[in-house]
């Protein structure tokens, strides 16, 4: 890099990445995220060579309403978190087609005792992280029962402390119970006395997403629970059974943030890879959905920022332009490397997209990898969501500049060795003049 200090070329490099980020901004192409029509076709690009490719429309239609249910805003910055909110049932057995996004969550579990109930239309629910259990001791302890009574005593303050948990949750009318810990025979006895079904030992993250489908506050101990803790926003409870497993439904949810997908399918591995699939669409959805916008795939990104940072640096004075140069050419290695995998004719292809670009004339202006031509991509529909391809170049470029920065302190260190070891080396003469030095 014709000698240049690291601070320079990192400095250059950084004023090189607002340019190529400046480049696509002006090159981004909005999308319509309410229409679904466009959508669908987005995403059947990225599963059009894979399994489920024959029943593209359900898997795109299903990632499309699985991103837009969990999408929220707050404080004016827009979360998708698929991952947390997004949950994937695989229940073998049945048809593809009986795949569906529920508009709320299923969870693999059942009420505690046979006689609560297991259809419930617009219930009261109450979340709870805490056991309604006697809670157990956290050291040893030791009882001394010299009589009966002393027995029944202390089964009598076990039995009063579960009944005054059961009173503070029966006092605010709750339908449904769920809890993430236990439940024991004598809470169950006082909540089905009451007509409360109860669910216990949920997950964590399974009793989150049902706080947000209903609308309720997940609460640590009995004696805090307001009326504002409670859900109302489901609209029916359910039980239902699949082969041999129990599952509870909350569907029909006012407006849920966190959903559940059910797939159906004739074996585990069918359903494994229908959900690989399915994961990929549903990235494809939160990318649009996320930041709605496309730039031209087909190495016309690249290329546009490489002839816009080219122009660029014939305007700099002085050692800054030869970095925007190099950064340049180093853009050129994704259309190059395109043109080199359909076996066309490289540099005239290189040289033809280059001119093609020059003054920003020709933005969609693309390689077709099965031609070996230039073509407009719009026409091929070869696009790449904003999101990714932003991010792609920053960590490039911020990652490039983090190795010269530490090469530049390595260097610096190596440096001071040698100076420090040149300057505590013996004197001439050898041994013996070092002796009569020190004499």
């Amino acid at each position: 890099m014709k000698n240049m200090h690291p601070t320079v070329i990192v400095r250059a490099f950084h004023q090189a990445l607002e340019d190529a980020l400046a480049v696509c901004e002006r090159i981004a192409v909005k999308v319509d995220v309410s229409d679904p029509e466009k959508m669908r076709s987005l995403i059947r690009s990225c599963i059009g060579t894979k399994f489920v490719s024959r029943y593209g429309d359900l898997i795109c239609d299903m990632a499309l309403d699985a991103v837009l249910k969990v999408t929220c805003e707050a404080g004016g910055h827009k979360e998708i978190d698929i991952k947390k909110f997004a949950k994937v049932e695989k229940i073998p057995g049945g048809e593809l087609d009986e795949c569906r996004v529920i508009n709320g969550v299923m969870i693999n579990k059942d009420v505690t005792h046979p006689r609560m109930r297991r259809h419930i239309v617009k219930p009261r629910i109450i979340l709870l992280d805490c056991p309604l259990e006697y809670k157990k001791a956290e050291s040893q302890t030791q009882l001394e029962v010299l009589k009966e009574d002393d027995w029944n005593a202390i089964l009598k303050q076990e039995e009063e402390y579960i009944e005054k948990m059961c009173s503070e949750i029966i006092a605010l009318r709750p339908d449904i119970v769920i809890t993430e810990k236990g439940v024991s025979d004598l809470a169950q006895h006082f909540l089905l006395k009451a007509n409360i079904t109860a669910i216990r030992r949920v997950r964590k993250t399974d009793n989150n997403r049902i706080a947000r489908v209903c609308g309720a506050t997940i609460v640590s101990r009995t004696d805090e629970l307001q009326e504002t803790d409670v859900g109302t926003a489901c609209g029916l409870f359910e039980v239902r059974k699949f082969g041999d497993e129990y599952f509870f439904f909350l569907e029909e949810c006012v407006d849920p943030k966190a959903c559940t997908i059910l797939l159906r399918g004739g074996s585990k591995d069918f359903l494994n890879e229908v959900e690989r699939n399915l994961q990929d669409a549903m990235q494809v959805a939160r990318n649009v959905v996320f930041e709605p916008k496309l730039l031209p795939g087909g190495g016309a990104t690249e290329m546009e920022i490489s002839v816009a940072l080219s122009a660029k640096a014939k305007t700099i004075e002085g050692v800054t332009q030869w970095p925007y140069k190099a950064l340049a050419q180093a853009f050129e290695v994704i259309p190059r490397t395109l043109a080199q995998n359909c076996g066309a004719d490289t540099v005239r292809l290189l040289t033809e997209l280059r001119a093609g670009k020059a003054g920003g004339k020709a933005p969609l202006l693309g390689i077709d990898g099965n031609r070996g031509t230039l073509v407009d991509v719009s026409t091929l529909q070869i696009w790449d969501t904003f999101a990714v391809k932003v991010q792609t170049i920053k960590t490039a470029i911020e990652s490039a500049t983090l190795i010269l920065r530490i090469d530049d302190v390595l260097s610096g260190v190596s440096k001071k060795k040698k100076a420090d070891g040149g300057a505590g080396a013996a004197p001439a003469g050898g041994e013996e003049g070092a002796h009569a030095e020190e004499e």
